[in-house]
């Protein structure tokens, strides 16, 4: 990452031409939307739900327990990652979503995501990371990413999103 001459930090980081920035704005829950669909992976009702995820952070703040980190270029959104501290553990959190603009497809911001999380959640004292995902064959490439960036299939639930549809549960242990 290049700092692109501003203040050190999240918030003026770059790569590639993308500026990565915390805070959310109530055009967050739109935008949010709209990228989760394009990527044609979601539900109508998982879009809802990554809609709901940017709406009560707006109306909670940190108590919430969503975090997000965006990427932007040219001031439009092309990804972003939600995570937070899993209730009831010490140190362990959720990595909610990491999506990506299919124009923006490997082209690394989805693992500059996913890093920036990491980063994240590790100065906020967390040591454990855990993402869920299916096991449909949509998903093979996200699996592959996942696992590229040092993630272990940790459990396997069967037919838990339906029929045939496994969750996997993927863990990183943060040094």
């Amino acid at each position: 990452m290049r700092d692109g001459g501003a203040k050190k930090g999240l918030k003026s980081e770059y790569l590639h031409g993308l500026a990565l920035r915390e805070e959310v704005t109530p055009e967050d829950a739109r935008a949010v939307g709209r990228l989760v669909e394009s990527t044609g992976f979601f539900t109508s009702a998982e879009v809802e739900i990554a809609v709901e995820l940017v709406e009560e952070r707006l109306a909670r703040g940190p108590a919430s327990g969503y975090f997000f980190v965006f990427a932007e270029a040219s001031g439009e959104l092309v990804g972003y990652s939600c995570y937070g501290p899993i209730p009831c553990t010490l140190n362990s959190f959720d990595l909610y979503w990491v999506a990506v603009r299919p124009s923006e497809w490997n082209r690394g911001v989805g693992g500059l995501l996913v890093s920036a999380s990491e980063e994240k959640i590790h100065k906020a004292g967390g040591r454990r990371i855990y993402i869920e995902t299916s096991t449909r064959a949509q998903y093979e490439p996200t699996r592959r990413f996942y696992e590229r960036r040092g993630y272990s299939r940790e459990s396997c639930l069967r037919d838990f999103y339906a029929p045939g549809d496994d969750k996997i549960t993927y863990v990183k242990e943060l040094k």
